[in-house]
């Protein structure tokens, strides 16, 4: 299972981080629990959440980029795409992923990826984080982007 081998986020303190929460709509029963998993997380570990819905990944790059600059600690992103009978799947999860990827390093700020590129819809049921699913994946990026911008916090004083 890809889940194996994951760091524990647990016990992670994010009072006083402002995380945006960049979610796309499309793929609706799994970007809701993508959206649910990052909340529950969130709210755990305390952060102050700005939740900035698009329609689709594509779109995810761009509005990361506009929250980290208008002063967010982080991003967490949170996409659904799924492999259909045309290259619009390579197009959308390539875009995505060097988006965010290009977002973070030039605003060297920590944006969570938790876009599931899938070759079906149960693929993502298993990693939503719904009833029954074996992967949080929207808890997994929201933990990771919280324990990056604290070790950016860290060097930073």
């Amino acid at each position: 299972m890809a889940g194996e081998g994951r760091p524990e986020g647990s016990g992670l303190d994010a009072s006083g981080l402002r995380i945006a929460v960049v979610h796309g709509r499309w793929h609706e029963r799994i970007a809701t629990g993508l959206l649910e998993g990052a909340r529950r997380a969130l709210a755990e570990m305390g952060a102050d959440v700005t939740e900035l819905p698009v329609p689709g990944s594509f779109e995810l790059p761009v509005v990361a980029q506009a929250a980290l600059e208008a002063g967010f600690d982080g991003a967490v992103a949170l996409g659904v795409i799924i492999r259909g009978g045309t290259p619009h799947f390579e197009y959308v999860s390539e875009a995505a992923t060097m988006g965010l990827t290009d977002v973070a390093v030039r605003t060297g700020k920590p944006v969570g990826f938790g876009v599931l590129t899938l070759d079906d819809e149960q693929q993502g049921i298993d990693r939503a984080g719904l009833p029954g699913s074996k992967e949080d994946k929207g808890r997994e990026a929201a933990e990771a982007v919280v324990e990056a911008a604290l070790a950016l916090r860290s060097l930073h004083g």
